[in-house]
């Protein structure tokens, strides 16, 4: 359907492009400039979830990439103060298929157009998303230059995205983590009739190493009674064992984990060998596999969207999950101390292992969902009890 030489088929452009979206192979897109006015440049990938945009957009995974949604109706619940993962937006822009609606949800305090502008998140809409997503399944990621203003300049966008380095052997993570240590503020998980609850009773201390960490996960954790010292990514081991934690927790976050382990791995040898417990999710679960002697490369297309199936080896259950990452654990470079534990329906990709020597284990997936299912909650449990074994012991 997409040849670089002709324009892509334009059926949901309902007016004259502002907008234009030019990947490197020299295929350009016309649209309706969305948004912040504005170009930016980034890895276009898509995500298939149909509910959760908010909690999508602010991501810090998403650090220096582009999102193609899928489904064709975002922005009909607006925004609202609640469902933000980042107190920062920090992707490259966004791709919707329909031009955004007057929101209807009671939760709704804002468009989502006037909060992307807001939030200086170039987009665009009026494209055929789909066909977006079956370039990128057939070709693997590729760079592209989003454009909410001047399309007259096609070249010089097209010469941008073409220099631009890419995400292979990118570090990214010490441009989204927190600059100093804070404690979390105790915020729990939400609900319809109370909001966001108050868990001010601590059982237990986990030391969590942002790399990028997403809200809800820390409120997981706040709601099992724990308290949350939350660090730079570049923190050493002496300064985590000044915190006495009874865990360590390896967040998610942005850009290859070939690159972050270079400054993160003796840190995590450490905290291994010290034999404090270690649960890590997405970029964690990499850097841990690094830390193990595994090895990570960059995927074709990448795992993005809520409905992910990942069967449990130890139990042959089926979990539905909620996943986005670029990268993966190498499947052909596993040691033999380390154990896969889950693995990806969809390709039977590594979705999780675990240390048979030390107390540690994470997984590729997002147990604390925000968007999605919450099958894997359990996961949070699991640590939780190595966490007490050890929090008894000290």
């Amino acid at each position: 359907m997409f040849n670089k030489e002709k324009k892509a088929d334009l059926n949901f452009l309902s007016s004259q492009p502002t907008g234009i979206l030019v990947f490197e192979n020299g295929l350009s897109i016309p649209a309706i400039g969305i948004g912040h006015e504005g170009h930016s440049v980034g890895e276009v990938c898509f995500n298939t979830s149909m509910t959760g945009y908010q909690e999508i957009i602010t991501d810090p995974s998403y650090s220096d990439q582009i999102i193609n949604f899928t489904f064709p109706h975002i922005g009909n619940v607006g925004t609202n103060f609640e469902d933000i993962e980042s107190e920062k937006v920090w992707l490259k822009g966004v791709i919707f298929a329909k031009e955004i609606t007057e929101p209807s949800n009671y939760r709704s305090f804002e468009k989502l157009n006037h909060w992307l502008k807001k939030n200086e998140v170039v987009g665009i809409a009026g494209v055929d998303t789909r066909a977006i997503t079956n370039l990128i399944r057939n070709k693997g990621a590729l760079k592209a230059t989003i454009v909410n203003g001047d399309t007259n300049v096609t070249k010089k966008y097209l010469e941008e995205c073409k220099s631009w380095p890419g995400l292979k052997g990118m570090e990214l993570t010490k441009k989204v983590t927190t600059k100093q240590i804070y404690n979390w503020n105790d915020e729990g998980l939400w609900s319809k009739e109370k909001g966001y609850n108050k868990n001010d009773e601590h059982k237990y201390h986990v030391v969590v190493l942002d790399f990028g960490c997403k809200k809800n996960i820390l409120r997981n954790f706040s709601n099992l009674k724990t308290k949350l010292s939350v660090v730079p990514a570049d923190t050493n081991f002496n300064k985590i064992s000044e915190l006495k934690p009874d865990g360590v927790f390896l967040s998610n976050g942005p850009g290859d984990p070939a690159a972050t382990s270079k400054f993160a791995n003796e840190t995590i040898k450490k905290i291994l060998e010290s034999n404090i417990p270690i649960f890590g999710i997405c970029l964690g679960h990499q850097l841990l596999a690094h830390a193990l002697n595994c090895k990570t490369k960059k995927m074709h297309q990448g795992h993005r969207g809520a409905n992910h199936p990942v069967k449990n080896l130890n139990n042959n259950l089926v979990e539905i999950t909620s996943q986005n990452h670029g990268f993966e654990v190498d499947k052909d470079k596993i040691p033999k101390d380390v154990e896969v534990t889950h693995i990806s329906l969809f390709d039977q990709s590594i979705e999780g292992i675990k240390s048979k020597k030390y107390k540690a284990f994470s997984v590729q997936y997002h147990p604390e969902a925000s968007p999605g299912p919450h099958d894997s909650h359990y996961l949070f449990l699991e640590f939780i009890k190595e966490v007490e074994k050890n929090a008894k012991k000290n």
